[in-house]
C-alpha cells in the first residue's frame, strides 16, 4: 500500500486541508529543530508559514476544496511525514507550504 492510500481522509474543505498542513508543518519543525545551528531559522520559517496559514484560514476556512486539490494536499502532507533527515526537513519547511498553497489554489 502506498503512503497516500494509508493516510487520513482526503480533506474536503480549505479548513480541513489547513489542519492537515499545520500537522505536517509541525512535524517538519520538530525534526528541523534537531539541527542546533539552524534552530532560529526553523523558528522564523515556522512562524512565517503559521501566519500565512492563519490568514488563509480566516478568509477561506469553510470553502469547499476541489477533489484534485484535496488529493494533492493529502499527498504533500504524507510526503512531508516521510522526511527523516533534519536537514531535509528544513529544506521542506521552505517549500512544503508553497506547494500546499498551490494545491488549494492560493497564491503563494
Amino acid at each position: 500500500m502506498s503512503p497516500v492510500e494509508s493516510s487520513p481522509v482526503i480533506p474536503e474543505t480549505i479548513g480541513a486541508a489547513i489542519d492537515d498542513a499545520r500537522d505536517a508543518l509541525e512535524t517538519l519543525v520538530s525534526l528541523g529543530e534537531e539541527v542546533e545551528d539552524e534552530w532560529q531559522y526553523v523558528q522564523d520559517l515556522a512562524d512565517a508559514w503559521r501566519e500565512r496559514l492563519d490568514v488563509v484560514a480566516a478568509g477561506r476556512n469553510d470553502e469547499a476544496l476541489l477533489p484534485e486539490g484535496g488529493s494533492a494536499v493529502q499527498r504533500v502532507c504524507v510526503e512531508a511525514g516521510l522526511i527523516e533527515d533534519p536537514h531535509r526537513a528544513i529544506d521542506w519547511l521552505s517549500t512544503f507550504p508553497q506547494v500546499f498553497l498551490a494545491a488549494i489554489g492560493e497564491r503563494t
